[in-house]
């Protein structure tokens, strides 16, 4: 089907007069993903505080399980988010067929990444034991990884149809179907972790099976809606799905490869910072745990910030726009710099509010882990505005096409700074968990720092050298 003439029913515009006008839509685009993202992480606290509830022993199971899965599963859709950038720039160069072909190898792609990533999460028992964990702890999360592996498939295939409509503003849509895993994980896990309604309790394994249906009920309902949406129906994504385009395939793994790794290198020096405080004790990884959902609620802001900031630099860098880049780019760090201020003042106030949430101070059993828990939050409200920096310049960047430079800045600055002041300070100097969470503050702020000048750079550097001319 010819698509060069096909105008995109979209809310959504390259073009911006004012500063105020490029705030209003990035805020317009990126407030439902905000919500949806909140949506996205609540459904995996919903699995956190139900653990918790089970006891500490799972919890504790439950965040070794998450140290080594949601590292390779955010990795993998890091590298379908490629397909955010691309879709973008299609749309704001006005290549309408190239949304359609983008989408199809983002499916394709999923399905690849699936079948190198689920052998590895079946694998997990030997890794955790050689890396020095406790096998009866190591064996409630291997129970829970040998069924939740089967959720990536589905995980990765939901970043394709979010990806075609948040470039056409129907963010809207992609709440509601947040919303709706939400509400269905808590209603399963109810049933199954504890037996309830005439269910079998199947505690972490009811968990993992409520993740695994919750994903494709999800994916399915998201492929669903780009087909007959109005918006979105005449890309015909899913129409000879299976005919190849090689080099709509070749330039998702090329740009994406390296979201992906800078991905896999942040959350996986989180991940390393659960295996070190399972050297310190089972309380620590609960306290971690604990302290590292806080962080991650919060940080749904800035992310679906970013998120709408790669669509927006995307729309006008394919639109050949540089002060739209500019516009765009530095509306979505102001904002997310404004808002992990008040994080950042809200934890460092009142941390025992939030870590009552997940555990009853009334238990006796729970007071160690939330005297860590507390102390952990101290440190996490410190870094909050690195955190922000750094997720915003990255998909600013992002929507540049830019991102081999910054999965290099990523890699030094969690493995080579984050993961070395996160040994010593805990194991050398003695601050144990305390000094495991100054790590993750020092690789946050050095990665920050230097993508935020490298987008201020991005004209000397050359990084809009590929854009065309406006129009």
């Amino acid at each position: 089907m010819a698509m060069a003439g096909l105008e995109p029913r979209s809310n959504l515009s390259a073009r911006s007069s004012s500063w105020a006008a490029e705030i209003m839509s990035l805020l317009s685009l990126s407030g439902p993903l905000i919500l949806a993202q909140i949506a996205g992480i609540l459904l995996f606290t919903t699995d956190v505080v139900m653990m918790g509830w089970l006891g500490p022993a799972y919890l504790a199971a439950g965040s070794l399980s998450t140290s080594l899965m949601h590292p390779i599963s955010l990795g993998g859709m890091g590298v379908i988010m490629a397909t955010s950038p691309l879709i973008a720039q299609a749309i704001g160069a006005r290549r309408f067929r190239d949304v359609r072909r983008v989408a199809r190898q983002g499916l394709w792609v999923s399905v690849v990444l699936s079948v190198l990533t689920i052998p590895i999460i079946l694998s997990a028992k030997p890794i955790f034991l050689a890396l020095g964990q406790i096998p009866s702890v190591v064996d409630d999360a291997q129970t829970y990884l040998n069924i939740a592996a089967f959720a990536l498939p589905p995980s990765y295939g939901i970043i394709v149809y979010r990806s075609v409509l948040q470039a056409h503003g129907k963010t809207g849509v992609l709440l509601a179907i947040a919303v709706m895993g939400v509400l269905l994980n808590a209603l399963i896990n109810y049933c199954l972790m504890f037996g309830n309604f005439g269910f079998p309790r199947l505690e972490l394994a009811g968990a993992a099976i409520s993740t695994v249906f919750v994903n494709f009920v999800m994916l399915a309902t998201g492929l669903f809606v780009v087909s007959v949406h109005p918006a979105t129906r005449r890309y015909h994504v899913l129409v000879r799905i299976l005919k190849p385009d090689w080099p709509r395939f070749a330039q998702i793994w090329r740009l994406g490869v390296p979201i992906g790794l800078s991905m896999l290198s942040e959350v996986g020096l989180f991940g390393v910072a659960v295996i070190m405080m399972g050297w310190i004790s089972t309380e620590a990884v609960a306290a971690h745990a604990v302290a590292l959902q806080v962080a991650a609620i919060s940080f749904m802001v800035p992310l679906g910030l970013s998120m709408g900031a790669t669509v927006r630099v995307g729309l006008h860098f394919g639109a050949g726009s540089a002060e739209g880049v500019r516009r765009a780019g530095w509306s979505a760090m102001g904002l997310t710099a404004l808002f992990m201020a008040l994080t950042c003042t809200a934890y460092l106030t009142m941390p025992q509010v939030f870590v009552h949430l997940f555990l009853d101070p009334n238990v006796p059993g729970n007071a160690e882990t939330i005297r860590l828990a507390t102390s952990y939050l101290l440190v996490a409200g410190m870094f909050q505005i690195f955190d922000g920096g750094q997720v915003a310049s990255t998909a600013a960047l992002r929507g540049l096409s830019d991102t081999h430079v910054p999965m290099i800045v990523a890699l030094v600055g969690y493995w080579v700074f984050g993961l070395a002041v996160a040994y010593g300070m805990a194991f050398v100097w003695g601050l144990a968990g305390v000094g495991i969470w100054a790590g993750l503050a020092t690789g946050l702020g050095f990665v920050a720092v230097v993508l935020t000048a490298r987008f201020a750079l991005r004209e000397r550097l050359g990084l809009l050298r590929a854009m065309p001319e406006g129009r």
